[in-house]
């Protein structure tokens, strides 16, 4: 069962519909991106304000323009028609007050928008079968924050292209362990079990001695890029994680083509996702 697992994820490496090539010719000054950093009730992290001075300090180098909100009001169809990504920076929880909000990020997604989820964005909206989708997984425990290594699986992915070959979490990190994840992911980079300290019955084997950590897909029109790394908020600040979520932005924006809203089809959260 953990190699059949294993292989099916690893497997998405080969897809060819990947398209890395087009996350690497992006015109800078045609790009805005929307961070949103609402979370509902329990935990909320720390790093979020670094979170978001990191993306806005990255529009300034590289010349894309950079919102940020925590107000779910902004999730309608003629606001987020401006934006080639949302980044879901640390969300956590129940993120929408409305449905009617929930349907305007599906129908963003179906118009073929762009779609950046970070560390806790997997937390988020844990009882939405289509937001769940849409990321890969659904968040279920971490480690104690602790040194570990990163297993870079794809490094042409231009999110890891920078990184060694393993990336060490020398400062600590959370070892995320996920759940109900998609078999047609892509993945980029695996975390190391063998290399946490000590034993954890709580500690998924579902993959043997790694656990998948960054990845990407195309989902339901739109392209969906996740890391689950990125707890300490001085990462923010930390050259190699910057590229790290710039890559991953890249990879999202791909051919930078328009919104298409005559693709968009939804009317309801519960909508199932039509064959494309």
């Amino acid at each position: 069962m953990h190699i059949s697992w294993l292989t099916a994820l690893l497997s998405g490496i080969l897809m060819l519909s990947i398209h890395q090539a087009d996350a690497q010719k992006v015109k800078w000054s045609k790009i805005k991106v929307l961070v949103y950093t609402k979370n509902g009730k329990g935990y909320v992290h720390d790093n979020i304000p670094n979170s978001i001075v990191a993306i806005k300090e990255l529009g300034k180098q590289y010349g894309f323009e950079v919102d940020a909100s925590e107000d779910p009001a902004v999730f309608t169809d003629d606001n987020l028609k401006q934006y080639n990504v949302l980044i879901f920076s640390n969300t956590n929880n129940v993120v929408f007050d409305t449905d009617a909000q929930r349907v305007a990020f599906m129908r963003y997604i179906q118009a073929g928008g762009g779609f950046v989820a970070i560390h806790s964005a997997s937390g988020t909206e844990r009882d939405w079968k289509w937001f769940k989708q849409l990321l890969g997984a659904k968040f279920y425990w971490h480690d104690k924050n602790q040194p570990f290594t990163v297993n870079i699986v794809d490094h042409n992915h231009p999110s890891v292209a920078h990184l060694q070959k393993r990336w060490q979490r020398s400062r600590g990190d959370e070892f995320y362990y996920l759940k109900e994840m998609a078999v047609n992911l892509h993945v980029i980079a695996v975390n190391d079990a063998t290399t946490l300290a000590g034993e954890n019955p709580n500690r998924l084997d579902t993959f043997g001695d790694v656990f998948p950590s960054v990845w990407c897909h195309e989902f339901d029109g739109g392209r969906s890029w996740y890391t689950s790394l990125g707890h300490n908020k001085e990462y923010y600040f930390d050259e190699d994680f910057r590229k790290h979520i710039l890559g991953g932005i890249k990879w999202a924006i791909g051919k930078g083509k328009k919104l298409d809203y005559n693709k968009a089809y939804a009317t309801s959260p519960q909508d199932e996702v039509r064959e494309r």
